[in-house]
Parts: structure tokens; C-alpha cells; sequence
């Protein structure tokens, strides 16, 4: 059964459209949008639905109390009161931002390492996948930036380059990759979006470098649809995190690192000042 979240964003006669999908309800409707493959279901069995246009997006800004663009631990579901999050374990191991910070961006992440891992993609490509949305729960901007940013410290340079710039690849469809632009994508940017020039000289740059092969595969790995009866545990991976993700001593966010901030962001989303 499809939500009122996603109705409300199919329904093309709708006045409230998006204006009242808060970032909790967007990252929920995400799931459900790759669980029940609505890049078929937004077509009608008499031909495709009307898309939103850029301008359809832009004018329900105003009349919001929020950011889309904001991170989804800090905006409950519309009419709900945030929760108490459970306590980050002291170790603060990789392991435990996924269990208790990283929302249903895990879920994702984990069906797209476990493609990756299924298609014989080496253990830094899988890492890449396993890790690309994670900071999504964070900020929603921009997330390939952010997302290397905070792993940095942790991966290799070509971990980091492949999730940087997996997000401007995600644009530009690469058929002998596997990769064609998500229908999901015309309902989140309007069927006439076209890329940030920013986004474009990113995606020329990439284009042309040894590893854009490796960036590619996160996007070709990047599931719009869930595996029926795929649930991957994080498990699965822990080989793969302990040969290629340095777990700091002191803990994520205590180490002195120029991205500790971020990591005590994630866990203390609470704290005001």
C-alpha cells in the first residue's frame, strides 16, 4: 500500500504537492519509493504521470518551518515530536553510528555495498557504497562533499574521491556502466532540472580521472529499487571496515580530528550550543 507521503507526490493535481514533506518523510518516503520500485510505479498504466516542474519545487518553499535540505535526525515527522536517541556506546566504533545515528539511509546503504560485493566490486568500492549516504542524517546538501569529508580521516583518497563525487555523477547517465538517470530524480528536482554548473565542471573534472571508474560504480550501485529478500546485515562488511576504515582509539569525534565536530554532531543532535 502506497503512503499518503507518496501520493501526495504522485498526485500531479495535488496543491500541497511538497510543501508539507518534512526530511524525516522524505528519507521514509526514499525507502519505500526503493522498496516498492516507484521508478515503474510513477507511470500509469495509461502513460506516464505529469512530473513536477524546477519552478513546482521552488515555489513551495515558502510556507515550509524547515530546510529541505536539512538532516534527517534533526526534523521530526510532521505532526510527531522528536524522539530520544539510545546512547552511543563509548568505543564510538563505525558500527555504532550505523546501528543507532544513521536512520534509514543504513538500510540503503548496506542493499547498495552488498550489490557491489554480489558484482565482484573490490573491497574499497564496496566500502565507498557502504558509506556514500550515510551523512545524509547529518546535512542532505551537497552529501557527496560532506560524506568525504567525514570519512576522510578514516579511508583512503580513492574511498574518499569515489564517494565526493559520486553525487555529481548521479546526473550524467553512463549506459555501458549500468547507470541511466533515476525517474526518482525528476520528482525530487523537476523533470526540467538541469545541474548546478558547479555540478557540471565537477562531473567533467571526474570524467577524466583514473578513478572515475571507481565513483561510477558507487552510482551504479546506488539501488532505487530494494533486492525482495535481501536484508545484508552490517556484519557482513566488518572485514572490509577493519582492513579499510582506521577506527580512532579515542573514538569517532574524540580524536582530534578536523571532522570530530561532525561526528559529535551526529551523536548530539540535542545539544543547542
Amino acid at each position: 500500500m502506497q503512503t499518503e507521503a507518496i501520493k501526495r507526490m504522485e498526485n500531479p493535481s495535488s496543491k500541497e504537492r511538497f510543501a508539507h514533506l518534512t526530511p524525516e518523510e522524505k528519507a521514509d518516503l526514499l525507502e519505500e519509493y526503493l522498496a516498492e520500485e516507484l521508478n515503474e510505479a510513477a507511470k500509469s498504466t495509461a502513460g506516464p504521470r505529469p512530473m513536477p516542474t524546477t519552478a513546482d519545487i521552488e515555489s513551495a518553499i515558502e510556507g515550509r518551518t524547515f530546510r529541505r535540505g536539512v538532516g534527517t535526525l534533526f526534523v521530526a515527522p510532521e505532526g510527531n515530536e522528536v524522539k530520544h536517541l539510545p546512547p552511543i556506546p563509548q568505543g564510538h566504533r563505525l558500527e555504532d553510528f550505523f546501528h543507532s545515528r544513521f536512520m534509514g539511509a543504513a538500510k540503503h546503504c548496506l542493499q547498495s555495498a552488498n550489490l557491489a560485493m554480489k558484482k565482484g566490486a573490490s573491497e574499497e568500492v564496496i566500502l565507498a557504497c557502504l558509506l556514500h549516504d550515510t551523512v545524509q542524517c547529518l546535512m542532505r546538501v551537497d552529501h557527496g562533499w560532506w560524506a568525504a569529508q567525514i570519512y576522510e580521516p578514516y579511508v583512503s583518497e580513492k574511498v574518499a574521491f569515489a564517494i565526493r563525487y559520486h553525487q555529481a555523477l548521479r546526473f550524467y547517465p553512463d549506459e555501458e556502466a549500468g547507470y541511466r538517470y533515476p525517474t526518482l530524480y525528476h520528482v525530487l528536482f523537476g523533470e526540467d532540472y538541469k545541474p548546478e554548473p558547479y555540478i557540471e565542471a565537477t562531473y567533467k573534472m571526474v570524467r577524466d580521472h583514473k578513478w572515475y571508474g571507481d565513483a561510477r560504480l558507487v552510482t551504479a550501485n546506488d539501488l532505487y529499487s530494494f533486492e525482495p529478500n535481501v536484508n545484508p546485515q552490517l556484519e557482513q562488511f566488518a572485514d572490509i571496515i577493519g582492513r579499510h576504515f582506521k577506527q580512532p582509539k579515542e573514538g569517532l569525534g574524540y580524536d582530534g580530528s578536523p571532522v570530530a565536530h561532525m561526528w559529535r554532531s551526529i551523536e548530539m543532535p540535542d545539544r543547542c550550543l
